[in-house]
């Protein structure tokens, strides 16, 4: 039971996927018990235990698999050299990651053999990619998910045959710890709707949080999501220097300036609004409301609204260079 996943062009985040992908399946991993906190397990990544095994809404599969779960990885990358530092990368990481074939050079071969193709390329050798030689017969009645920033359905549907289901996904790095984001397309009505939901949902369900957007939307979501771990990280390490300039050791500052990111995440996600629990950390003359004053002289919140603009503007470029 369970079918083949093929992962065309795998670079950073075909394998940070893969990674969470074979990670969620790996049960040995994922020993969850009931506690009074709710959740409590073992983060599978490195082993450290915490509160709970993952965001609300990561799901770890439960019991033998089926057809709507991925059973056999196969990656395909466009040189050797590349493909032996994959195949000792996936080999330090378990068991379940040694067993993923790498193909070099051999994307017609690999898609043949795979049930569910998903797209990692750079934007620009898409179209190369899908064109190639008796490409277009292996992925008759496939589908096809791609997670390529700027490049439309559009796009796509006119490099593969008509019976290819074609899907947009975007991802985030943070998926490589089942952290990650992950918003997809709409799908169009047809017959195979409902299994390619539950296909496109146990996959990035398995990652961290996962939901459908309209595409209109994707070029915002690239910029948000895609792009947010980068601003995040930049205004995190800030904080961190903030400490470490008020006499904290560097390694005391990161710890500090993460959690507290974390756990503030936590908590949105969890319906507690932002501006809620601003005000109530913001006590009458107090240190807090001195720090967000100092931040609005600053123009922060209009500075980082105005990189999530860049950014989604940005976005939209990426598909440009194969439109006429």
């Amino acid at each position: 039971m369970g079918y083949t996943l093929c992962v065309l062009g795998c670079g950073t985040m075909g394998i940070a996927i893969l990674s969470g992908v074979l990670d969620s399946l790996d049960t040995s991993k994922h020993s969850l018990t009931n506690g009074t906190n709710g959740t409590k397990g073992t983060n599978g990544t490195n082993g450290v235990h915490k509160w709970e095994a993952h965001t609300p809404g990561t799901v770890s599969p439960v019991g033998p698999p089926d057809v709507s779960t991925p059973t056999r990885f196969i990656a395909c990358v466009s040189r050797e050299a590349t493909a032996k530092k994959l195949v000792s990368l996936f080999a330090s990481m378990g068991e379940a990651a040694s067993n993923v074939e790498v193909l070099a050079s051999k994307n017609v071969q690999a898609v043949k053999q795979a049930d569910v193709v998903l797209l990692c390329c750079k934007p620009p050798v898409a179209e190369k990619i899908l064109s190639e030689q008796g490409m277009g017969d292996v992925l008759q009645g496939k589908l096809l998910i791609s997670i390529l920033a700027g490049v439309t359905i559009s796009q796509l549907t006119d490099w593969v045959p008509p019976s290819t289901r074609v899907v947009r996904a975007m991802p985030n790095t943070p998926c490589k710890i089942r952290e990650g984001m992950t918003v997809v397309t709409t799908l169009p009505p047809s017959p195979d709707e409902e299994s390619d939901d539950v296909i496109i949902l146990k996959i990035f369900s398995s990652i961290g949080r996962c939901r459908y957007l309209d595409e209109k939307h994707f070029d915002a979501a690239t910029a948000l999501a895609g792009s947010g771990p980068a601003i995040a990280c930049v205004l995190l390490d800030a904080m961190a220097d903030g400490g470490v300039m008020m006499g904290l050791s560097r390694s005391a500052a990161l710890e500090l300036a993460a959690q507290t990111f974390q756990g503030a995440a936590r908590m949105v996600l969890q319906n507690a609004h932002p501006a809620q629990i601003k005000d109530a950390v913001c006590t009458p003359g107090g240190c807090t409301i001195a720090g967000l004053l100092a931040l609005e002289d600053g123009r922060v919140r209009s500075t980082i609204a105005r990189g999530i603009q860049a950014a989604t503007e940005r976005a939209g470029e990426l598909g440009q260079f194969s439109k006429k």
